[in-house]
């Protein structure tokens, strides 16, 4: 299926043209006008972010993810200090005063990492996702220093309301990120509390989540602080530089090398990187979030 979208293209996509790859970042779930582009270009496009390894992992998109959760959590303390709009809260506390309490929701690669540097601060910290298993590895490896939850509607409402910060980490590889924490919730959260959306690139887990820039990240919404930087990692550039081309050479080279379609043909993993082709998507998650038509293209 050809998408046609409305003449001119925004200016930063007039450099597509038919029979390029690209070969980048996406999330292309969030972001129907570039979709559309991509698809009325014929611009073949593989996303990092859906890259898979022999073990079904992402390995271009864990670096990242790394990265924006260890500053999920760097960033949070930060904002939830007075001068920045947040409760004024230590979220390790002091001797005789109560902890800060941290509530992740999501225990993937970017909950994980969070967690680390949340429990290394001292905080209270509380982890919800949808896996038994994934929950049980959690009270393996940090045991009494962190409270795990099934993740649901009751337990995360019961959570946020105790909460000091709260940590998006949720992940639907391709998909637009679920909306788990809607406006109305944010008047049960404590005043001056603050959120920190790392699902944003998918379009944020709250409702109330809108992308935002390094330069002006912050936003209120019911009384609660919303961080929410579209590309968070960009902060640490010289980290997240490294750690990404560490992980995305390989791939780039067996494309340029063979060409795109015998990379794909010979990769199956470069393959599910792939979300649209000459006009058609690709990738089923990203058909099913934006409502268009899926095609699987036999290379």
């Amino acid at each position: 299926m050809i998408v046609k979208v409305k003449e001119p293209l925004p200016e930063e996509y007039d450099f597509f043209k038919e029979g390029q790859i690209l070969y980048t970042y996406l999330h292309l779930a969030a972001d129907r006008v570039q979709a559309e582009a991509l698809l009325a270009k014929k611009v073949k496009a593989v996303a990092y972010e859906t890259i898979t390894d022999s073990n079904g992992h992402l390995p271009c998109l864990t670096p990242m993810s790394e990265i924006a959760g260890r500053l999920a959590a760097q960033e949070g303390a930060k904002y939830l200090e007075k001068p920045f709009g947040g409760r004024g809260v230590l979220l390790g506390g002091v001797p005789g005063v109560k902890r800060g309490n941290v509530v992740i929701i999501g225990g993937g690669i970017v909950g994980m990492n969070a967690c680390k540097m949340v429990v290394g601060l001292g905080a209270n910290v509380t982890i919800l996702d949808i896996a038994a298993d994934r929950l049980a590895y959690y009270d393996d490896i940090f045991g009494s220093q962190v409270t795990t939850l099934y993740s649901n509607r009751t337990n995360i409402l019961n959570a946020i309301k105790e909460a000091d910060l709260v940590i998006g980490a949720v992940l639907i590889p391709g998909a637009a990120a679920p909306k788990l924490v809607l406006k109305d919730d944010l008047k049960l959260m404590k005043k001056a509390s603050v959120i920190v959306d790392v699902a944003i690139d998918q379009g944020g887990c709250f409702e109330t989540s809108h992308a935002t820039y390094h330069d002006d990240p912050t936003y209120v919404v019911n009384d609660v602080v919303h961080y929410c930087v579209a590309n968070m990692p960009g902060a640490v550039s010289l980290t997240s530089t490294l750690a990404l081309t560490s992980n995305t050479l390989r791939y780039g080279l067996d494309i340029a090398n063979k060409g795109l379609e015998t990379a794909l043909k010979d990769d199956k993993n470069i393959r599910n990187g792939l979300n649209v082709y000459e006009g058609k998507c690709t990738n089923q998650a990203v058909a099913k979030s934006l409502g268009i038509e899926y095609s699987d293209i036999e290379f």
